[in-house]
C-alpha cells in the first residue's frame, strides 16, 4: 500500500531554522485509513513567521494550521485520535488547555502534553496528530 503526501497551501511547511528552506518532512502522510500530521506551530502560512503573542494566541494558530492540514486530507478533529503537544514552558498548560478545549469543541482525543523547547525561536506551542478514516 503506498503512502500518500498531503500538503496544505493553508498551513506553513518550512525548515526547522531557516524558514526560506523546504523542510525534509511532509505535512502529512495518510497511509491506508491512518492519517499522520507532522507537528505544527505557530507560524503564519503565507509569511511562515511566528506570530507574535501569548501561549493563546499561538496555540489558535498552531490548531488553524493543525486544522488546515487535516482539511486538505479530507479528515477534521473528529477523525483525529492522538495529539502529541510539545509546550515550550509548562506553566502556560492552564492558558493552552482553555484555548485547547474551547477549538476542540468538545471533541474528545487521546493526548501527551510534554515540556521542551521547540527548535524554532519565539515557538511556545507544537502540536503533532494521528487521524482515523472509516
Amino acid at each position: 500500500m503506498p503512502k500518500e503526501l498531503i500538503t496544505s497551501a493553508a498551513a506553513p511547511t518550512t525548515g526547522f531554522t531557516d524558514a526560506t528552506k523546504a523542510a525534509p518532512i511532509a505535512q502529512a502522510i495518510r497511509f491506508g485509513n491512518m492519517l499522520f500530521v507532522s507537528g505544527q506551530g505557530p507560524l503564519d502560512a503565507a509569511t511562515k513567521t511566528v506570530v507574535p503573542g501569548d501561549i493563546a494566541v499561538q496555540t489558535r494558530q498552531t490548531l488553524t494550521n493543525l486544522r488546515n492540514v487535516l482539511a486538505q486530507a479530507g479528515a477534521d478533529f473528529r477523525n483525529v485520535v492522538n495529539m502529541r503537544v510539545i509546550l515550550r514552558d509548562t506553566a502556560d498548560f492552564p492558558r493552552f488547555n482553555e484555548v485547547f478545549r474551547e477549538i476542540l469543541d468538545g471533541e474528545k482525543v487521546t493526548r501527551t502534553c510534554v515540556g521542551a523547547t521547540p527548535h524554532r525561536t519565539g515557538v511556545n506551542v507544537e502540536i503533532d496528530c494521528v487521524a482515523m478514516f472509516d
